[in-house]
């Protein structure tokens, strides 16, 4: 359940009580992104339920991932890799959750994400947490048009590793894209079509 942090703690868990038959894996960003504490207040008043509590898409750095899992306050630790400072910081953030005995799975919400989570997704399995048990990773299928390498889901919904050595983290945009998207001069901005409909895919 994506909450996207409309709750106060109160709020979060009587609304959740009330959806615990249906038995959810998790609520996701219950409450505004640095309240550790309050994070931590849910996850033990949810907890008795079976529903465990998720965040961390809007934590910019490895210390507020580092302050929830201290204070107990997650049990998935959802990481931006954008929002990160660069695959070190998601790598340090990957390595507390194993630490500290809890799962990554990567919000991939957004422009690009997917193509460049999955990587990182891999290398937690492979180095890290070296487990699928509960291992998923978000597919948005939006916008993948764009990129040069974009990312592929097979029938199973898994997502298809990468394997041309060229592809880097597949995060490089075609240029049309840059030349039709780039603001204020991209084509997009220029002819008007911004002020009347949203961008399309090429």
């Amino acid at each position: 359940i994506d909450s996207n942090q409309i709750f106060d703690v109160p709020e979060a868990i009587t609304y959740i009580k009330q959806l615990a038959h249906h038995r959810p894996w998790f609520i996701e960003e219950p409450t505004a992104p640095t309240d550790v504490l309050g994070h931590a207040a849910i996850r033990r008043g949810l907890a008795p339920l079976g529903v465990g509590v998720a965040t961390g898409e809007h934590c910019p750095n490895r210390m507020l991932f580092k302050q929830l899992l201290q204070a107990d306050a997650v049990d998935v630790v959802q990481i931006d890799s954008c929002r990160l400072a660069g695959v070190n910081e998601v790598l340090a953030v990957m390595l507390l959750a194993k630490k500290f005995g809890k799962i990554v799975c990567p919000h991939a919400g957004g422009v690009g994400l997917c193509e460049y989570v999955q990587h990182l997704s891999m290398i937690d399995y492979v180095c890290i947490s070296a487990s699928h048990e509960r291992n998923v990773l978000e597919f948005v299928d939006h916008l993948h048009e764009h990129f040069l390498y974009p990312c592929r889901i097979n029938e199973q919904g898994r997502y298809v590793a990468p394997n041309n050595p060229m592809e880097g983290y597949s995060m490089e945009m075609s240029q049309s894209s840059i030349a039709d998207y780039t603001f204020p001069n991209g084509a997009y901005w220029a002819t008007g079509k911004a002020k009347t409909a949203p961008p399309q895919g090429h």
